[in-house]
């Protein structure tokens, strides 16, 4: 017990939570967006590695890492595309659509990958984002240096959630968006199209989740390997329910489990004698714990899944 709150009590365990919660934040952020207007995007994963893929390799080619970034975004928009022509007016399953954008955009970025670069012994690098002190905040014991001593696309996620939930709650295109998921008839009676209105969240909302995979290859790691996403992309869709479809209680959620999976790393170094497949599990299964307690109470947008033609009811 005493290892655990020493450990908890140091700065270093709360900058990796903050830096491990990076890209959850942007694809539970992503996620959220969709499900909000109404659709399911289990694209999430794939658009995630294309995401990572597309932003390295930008960066790879001599572009600046913001315009990496950039390009990863607009990659995961091109996905979010596909999948709301295929769901919203064609009407088509939104679980196969999803599973099926996962399928294509994982292959496609490692077809694109093993086509333009040239990969020895050793993976390609290239020059990832470096930490940002905020000056005066920084300075700030303990504080400082767990928070505001972050790489930019961190200080980026988190603000990104107070946008979201400002213009989601504060804003009529918020509030459109918002009855679009839950009574599309209501939108389509005050003029509005509930198809346009999904298919651009569900684009907004896919360039949010490949930010988080773009984080990865530029500010995480400096190269790219297919299977670094390793399941945050399922992770974040589990999110958004614990989350009850609020950007607050998304980064409450994302900063959870970021904390279990920093804890069980510094745990490996200190506690022998415990297989070390039982510190790697133990972030899934105590969020798999907070999920159940919490989702019971969790309220799903009403049209959710639920392919809207106008004139019908």
């Amino acid at each position: 017990m005493t290892v655990a709150l020493d450990i908890l009590m140091t700065a270093s365990l709360w900058e990796a939570v903050l830096r491990i919660a990076t890209p959850l934040i942007f694809g539970v952020l992503g996620a959220l967006i969709c499900e909000r207007a109404g659709v399911l995007n289990l694209g999430i994963e794939g658009i995630m590695t294309l995401g990572a893929m597309v932003g390295w390799l930008t960066v790879y080619w001599g572009g600046d890492l913001w315009t990496g970034l950039a390009v990863a975004v607009l990659a995961g928009m091109a996905m979010g595309w596909l999948h709301a022509m295929l769901t919203v007016p064609l009407g088509l399953s939104q679980h196969v659509s999803g599973l099926g954008i996962t399928l294509l955009a994982s292959a496609l970025a490692y077809y694109l990958y093993r086509l333009w670069v040239e990969v020895g012994d050793l993976p390609p690098t290239i020059a990832p984002f470096q930490p940002l002190a905020i000056p005066g905040l920084s300075s700030i014991p303990f504080l400082g240096e767990a928070v505001f001593t972050q790489m930019p696309p961190t200080y980026l996620a988190l603000i990104l959630v107070v946008l979201v939930a400002w213009f989601l709650n504060r804003t009529p295109a918020g509030l459109a968006l918002r009855m679009t998921g839950e009574n599309p008839h209501a939108v389509e009676a005050q003029g509005l199209n509930p198809h346009r209105i999904r298919i651009w969240a569900v684009m907004a909302g896919s360039g949010m989740m490949a930010l988080g995979g773009a984080f990865l290859t530029t500010a995480a790691f400096n190269s790219f390997f297919p299977t670094m996403v390793q399941g945050r992309g399922w992770i974040c869709i589990a999110l958004v329910v614990f989350a009850s479809w609020r950007p607050g209680k998304a980064l409450l959620g994302a900063l959870l489990f970021a904390l279990f999976d920093a804890f069980q790393l510094r745990l490996q170094t200190v506690v022998e004698g415990v297989p070390y497949q039982l510190f790697l599990m133990a972030p899934y299964v105590l969020s798999i714990l907070a999920l159940v307690l919490v989702a019971r109470r969790a309220r799903v947008p009403e049209a959710l899944m639920q392919p809207y033609r106008r004139g019908e009811r």
